[in-house]
C-alpha cells in the first residue's frame, strides 16, 4: 500500500472509527444506565432524552408525590399541617433531589430543604389561585434552576394553604453523572486505542523498509557492495528500496569497472613497455653498430639509419596512439564535425590511400555507389583516422605475397556504409566479437612482434560511434577480413513558413 493510501486510509479511520465505535459504547451504556434510572425511581418509559432534558426526567421523578400530595389536600389537608407527616414525604422527595414547601396564607410553615438556598426561590413562589394547580408538569425557573410544582388547597380552619414541590435542577442524578463519566472515559479509550493501532499500522510501514536501507547504507559505507535490497511493498518507501538498490548496483558495476580499468591500464603499461622495449633495442643495436664502424660503407650506413629512424616512427606512432587513446577515454578529443560531402571526401581519402599503399606495394582498389550530393555530419580528420587505423591494423597482419585493400562506399538507407577488405590472415571466430575491446589482442597477435598495444581498434570504435555510427567485421581465417562502418546521412529539415 502506497504511503499516501496509507494516510488516507489512517486519516478515515482516526476519523470514522472513533465516531462509529463511541456510537455503540454509549448507546450500550446508556441503555444500562436507563435501565438503573427506571429501577432506582421506579419510572416507565424512559428515553435517551433522559441524558439531554434532566427537567423532564426530574418532572417524572416528582409524579408520584405530586399525586399523593394533590390526594392528600383533597381528603386529609390538616396532614399538612402536621411536621412529621410533612418530614416523611420531604425524605421520600430528598432522595429525588426535591424538597417541599408549605405555605399557610403568606406564612411559610414548612421548608423541607436548605433554608438558605431557598431563599431565592421563595419569593418567586406564586400566590394562592395563581397558577393552574392541576399541572403535573410544574414551572421551571432559570435563575434558580428549579422546577416547581405548585398545589393550592384549604386547610380545615378554612386557611389557604399551598404546597410546592422544588426539584433543583442543576443537580445531576448519580446515573446520569456515572453516564457521563464513562462515556468520557470510554470516548479518551477509544481515542487513544485507535491512535496506537494505527500508529503502530504506520509504524511498522515505514520502520521496516527504513531498517533495510539504513543497513545497507552502513554496508555501502563499509564497502560492502556484496548484498541485495529487496522492496517488500510497491509504494513510495518500496520504490526507494529499490532505487536504493539500483544505486548499489550501479556503485558495484562501477567498482568492477574500477577494478577492469587499473587491470587494463597495467596491461597497457606492459604492451606499450613491451612494444617500446623492441624497438629501442633496435636502435640500440644498430645505434652501437654504428658507433664501433660495423657501418664501414655508404649502404650498410644507409641501412642502419633508416632502420633507426623506422623503429623511432614506430615509437612515435606507439606513443601518439597512447596519448589519441587518453583523451579519447576522457571525452576530451576536440570534434570539429561539419557538413562533408561524401563523394568529393572519399575521393581524395581514395587518392591518397592509393599513393601511400601503391609505395608500399599493396594493391588498392576503390569503389562509390553513392549516387547523388549526399553528405554526411562529421570530423573530416578523425573519420580519415579511422580509415587509417583499419588499414593500417590490415597491413600490419597481412601474409599474402600479394596484398590488396579494397575500399567500398555504399548507400544504405539513412546511413553511409564504409567498407575496407583486406586479403590477409583473417581473425578467428572466437575473436572476433572482442576486436574492438580496449587492449584486446588476438593469440596470433600476441604471439607476433607486430602485436600492437591493443587499442588501434578501440580508439576507431569510439570515434564511429560518437559519429553516431556503428562497427562491426566479418572475416575468415586464410581468406581475410572486412570492416564495415556506417554514418548517418546529413538531412535538410523543411522549415515551414
Amino acid at each position: 500500500m502506497k504511503l499516501k493510501t496509507r494516510l488516507i486510509t489512517a486519516f478515515i479511520t482516526v476519523s470514522v472509527m472513533p465516531i462509529l465505535l463511541t456510537g455503540i459504547v454509549i448507546f450500550g451504556m446508556s441503555r444500562y444506565q436507563i435501565g438503573m434510572i427506571e429501577k432506582n425511581y421506579g419510572l416507565t418509559g424512559t428515553t435517551y432524552k433522559s441524558f439531554t432534558n434532566p427537567v423532564q426526567v426530574f418532572n417524572n421523578l416528582t409524579e408520584e408525590s405530586y399525586h399523593k400530595i394533590s390526594r392528600v389536600a383533597i381528603e386529609d389537608s390538616e396532614l399538612l399541617d402536621d411536621v412529621t407527616y410533612l418530614e416523611e414525604l420531604n425524605g421520600a422527595l430528598q432522595r429525588k433531589s426535591s424538597y417541599l414547601i408549605v405555605r399557610k396564607n403568606d406564612k411559610i410553615t414548612y421548608i423541607g430543604g436548605d433554608a438558605k438556598k431557598a431563599e431565592g426561590i421563595l419569593n418567586q413562589l406564586p400566590g394562592y389561585g395563581e397558577r393552574d394547580t392541576t399541572s403535573e408538569n410544574g414551572v421551571y425557573y432559570g435563575d434558580v434552576q428549579a422546577l416547581v410544582k405548585h398545589i393550592d388547597f384549604a386547610f380545615p380552619d378554612k386557611e389557604f394553604g399551598s404546597a410546592f414541590i422544588v426539584t433543583d435542577v442543576s443537580s445531576v442524578m448519580p446515573e446520569v453523572r456515572q453516564f457521563i463519566s464513562d462515556a468520557a472515559l470510554a470516548i479518551i479509550l477509544i481515542l487513544v486505542a485507535t491512535a496506537a493501532l494505527l500508529i503502530f499500522w504506520i509504524y511498522k510501514g515505514i520502520t521496516g523498509p527504513l531498517s533495510k536501507m539504513q543497513k545497507a547504507a552502513k554496508n555501502i559505507k563499509e564497502g560492502n557492495l556484496d548484498f541485495q535490497l529487496e522492496a517488500d511493498a510497491d509504494d513510495e518507501l518500496g520504490q526507494l528500496c529499490s532505487d536504493f538498490e539500483d544505486m548499489r548496483q550501479r556503485l558495484k558495476m562501477n567498482a568492477e569497472e574500477k577494478l577492469a580499468y587499473d587491470k587494463e591500464n597495467k596491461e597497457l603499461i606492459s604492451n606499450i613497455s613491451h612494444d617500446l622495449k623492441t624497438p629501442v633495442t633496435a636502435i640500440k643495436g644498430y645505434a652501437e653498430g654504428i658507433m664501433d664502424g660495423v657501418a664501414d660503407t655508404p649502404e650498410k650506413m644507409d641501412k642502419y639509419i633508416r632502420t633507426i629512424y623506422n623503429k623511432a616512427t614506430e615509437m612515435d606512432r606507439l606513443i601518439n596512439e597512447l596519448t589519441l587513446y587518453s583523451k579519447i577515454d576522457t571525452n576530451r578529443i576536440p570534434y570539429n564535425f561539419s557538413t562533408i560531402p561524401v563523394s568529393a571526401y572519399f575521393d581524395d581519402c581514395a587518392e591518397d590511400l592509393s599513393l601511400e599503399l601503391e609505395s608500399r606495394g599493396v594493391d588498392f582498389s576503390y569503389s562509390n555507389y553513392v549516387e547523388g550530393e549526399q553528405k554526411i555530419i562529421a570530423d573530416a580528420e578523425q573519420l580519415k583516422r579511422v580509415i587509417n587505423n583499419i588499414v593500417t591494423n590490415s597491413l600490419k597482419y597481412m601474409d599474402k605475397k600479394t596484398a590488396r585493400i579494397n575500399l567500398r562506399i555504399k548507400d544504405v538507407g539513412d546511413f553511409i556504409q564504409v567498407e575496407l577488405e583486406d586479403n590477409g590472415k583473417g581473425i578467428a571466430a572466437k575473436d572476433l566479437p572482442n576486436i574492438f575491446d580496449r587492449f584486446y589482442r588476438t593469440d596470433a597477435s600476441r604471439n607476433s612482434s607486430k602485436g600492437g598495444s591493443g587499442i588501434g581498434l578501440s580508439i576507431v570504435k569510439k570515434i564511429v560511434e560518437e559519429h553516431g555510427g556503428k562497427i562491426w567485421a566479418t572475416s575468415k581465417e586464410g581468406t581475410g577480413t572486412v570492416m564495415y562502418f556506417v554514418i548517418r546521412k546529413y538531412q535538410e529539415v523543411p522549415i515551414n513558413e
